[in-house]
């Protein structure tokens, strides 16, 4: 589904998230229902040593790129390191996770699409933090996504 309009994000514009580590922040910027679910996209402020989940999405795509600091991303058996203009692609169903393994915070993008999985972190403004387990679980099943395991990272 398209949206039905253009429109601008203005710099300091878009939904605020704080997450559960200190210095862990999210910059929502293009939300499901504003973009008629083709995408969803946030900026996050990741200090040295954050890491995601070993997961996957069912229903979307995945697109991380590097604007500040060093990550490694782990997608299927493969490692990759990258800096300032590392891009990885995660396509759908396969299991993926990512560290922040530089010095300093890490700042990325991320985009979802379609916006699905993107979901599940717009859903997390409305959760008090850290995320219970029950919550957890039901924002995975809600937006098709699958924990896999701990990061293996």
């Amino acid at each position: 589904m398209a949206t039905s309009r253009s429109f601008v994000v203005p710099a300091g514009g878009g939904k605020h998230l704080d997450m559960s580590a200190l210095g862990r922040f999210a910059n929502l910027k293009l939300l499901r229902e504003q973009t008629g679910d083709s995408l969803m996209l946030f900026e996050e402020s990741l200090p040295p040593g954050t890491k995601s989940t070993f997961h996957l999405h069912h229903h979307s795509d995945e697109v991380a790129w590097v604007l500040e600091g060093e990550m490694t991303f782990k997608i299927g058996d493969e490692a990759i390191v990258g800096g300032p203009g590392t891009c990885a692609f995660l396509v759908r169903n396969v299991p993926h996770a990512w560290k922040n393994s530089g010095p300093g915070v890490a700042r990325v993008l991320f985009l979802y699409t379609p916006a699905l999985a993107g979901g599940y972190i717009e859903e997390m403004l409305e959760l008090p933090s850290p995320m219970s387990a029950a919550d957890q679980a039901r924002l995975c099943k809600t937006y098709s996504w699958e924990i896999v395991g701990p990061n293996p990272l």
